[in-house]
């Protein structure tokens, strides 16, 4: 009878040890998800220092830093098609202090390569979809083209001789130029770089002769000169450009719906808190609120979009379901 009472009496004391354990983990986490930021957070970008991506996250960045007195961190990470990027935030601790500024180009990849190591609607947690941004087409100046018109003539007078630049593989700049190729049959070989910095400078410099860019970061070189833009591959005309036409504007047999956008949010790896998500989602829309936010994106071209978590996980899923027709009817792939 003693023996059955001691017994009893341990493993009552075990499971009030277990059950301590387990109130003592869960109120450490919740003290640490409400003193989240206590360290500095990264946000990881899958392109160089320069593009429209890079300029979306150091706006943010420095926004969030004043608002948690914390240090947000722009790390670069570029390289195929922003997947590096995207896979070292898939494989980090999910605990909100390694982010990714996502953009279109990881919903097109999705469709572009055929093994990924991650999948960007089970991998990650969507925090918040912060701008959208037309792409232009711009030229060299030295390119005797000052219409689309005459650059599809151009294109096709001299076969193969066009080469335009991107961002990278898999990035609306290059299914840009993609769907433009498609639809003219005008022949041009695509160069990648990793970012719109560098891609940027070698159309400036003449390495190249076209690039379907984002806006942000190639309307200032067009409006210094260093570049000729042509036309806008959004549906409506930009306030930032209201002079120059969309494609679709133009009428040109073949470019009819013609409709290219970037966009640019931030997720987090799968797992990361509600608590943590929701602070930052709620920390992002206060700053794209702040009116001088609001003036640096509208100078560059930039439409500011706010959604809830919820909101920008449905739109990333539509966004992958929207870009996988056009990847597959372009036939372009990368293994």
């Amino acid at each position: 009878m003693i023996c059955s009472v001691l017994s009893q009496r341990r493993a009552f004391v075990r499971k009030a040890a277990v059950l301590a354990a387990g109130l003592a983990g869960a109120f450490a986490m919740s003290a640490a998800q409400a003193a989240y930021p206590d360290q500095p957070v990264r946000m990881l970008v899958g392109f160089s220092a320069g593009g429209t991506t890079d300029i979306v996250a150091r706006v943010l960045c420095k926004e969030l830093t004043t608002t948690f007195n914390q240090s947000f961190v722009v790390e670069n990470r570029p390289g195929a098609g922003s997947n590096l990027a995207a896979g070292e935030v898939a494989r980090a601790k999910p605990d909100g202090y390694t982010l990714l500024m996502v953009a279109v180009t990881s919903a097109i990849n999705q469709t572009l390569y055929k093994n990924l190591p991650f999948n960007l609607e089970t991998s990650f947690k969507p925090v918040a979809l912060g701008a959208k941004v037309p792409n232009i087409l711009v030229v060299n100046p030295q390119l005797p083209v000052h219409s689309v018109q005459e650059l599809i003539d151009y294109g096709k007078a001299h076969p193969g001789r066009l080469a335009f630049a991107s961002s990278g593989s898999g990035t609306s700049i290059h299914m840009a130029g993609e769907l433009f190729k498609l639809k003219t049959g005008v022949q041009m070989t695509h160069i990648p770089y990793k970012g719109s910095g560098p891609a940027i400078s070698d159309l400036v410099g003449g390495q190249v002769q076209l690039m379907f860019d984002n806006m942000p970061s190639s309307w200032p070189q067009a409006k210094a000169g260093k570049l000729r833009a042509l036309a806008i591959t959004t549906k409506e005309r930009s306030p930032a450009a209201p002079d120059l036409p969309t494609i679709e504007e133009l009428h040109i047999p073949g470019l009819d719906q013609f409709d290219v956008s970037s966009w640019f949010g931030v997720i987090a790896p799968a797992g990361t808190p509600d608590e943590v998500v929701n602070k930052l989602n709620a920390a992002i829309e206060a700053a794209l609120k702040k009116p001088e936010v609001q003036e640096r994106f509208a100078n560059l071209g930039a439409q500011i979009e706010t959604t809830t978590p919820q909101q920008f996980s449905a739109f990333i899923k539509s966004q992958v379901d929207t870009w996988r027709p056009v990847v597959q009817a372009s036939g372009a792939k990368v293994d």
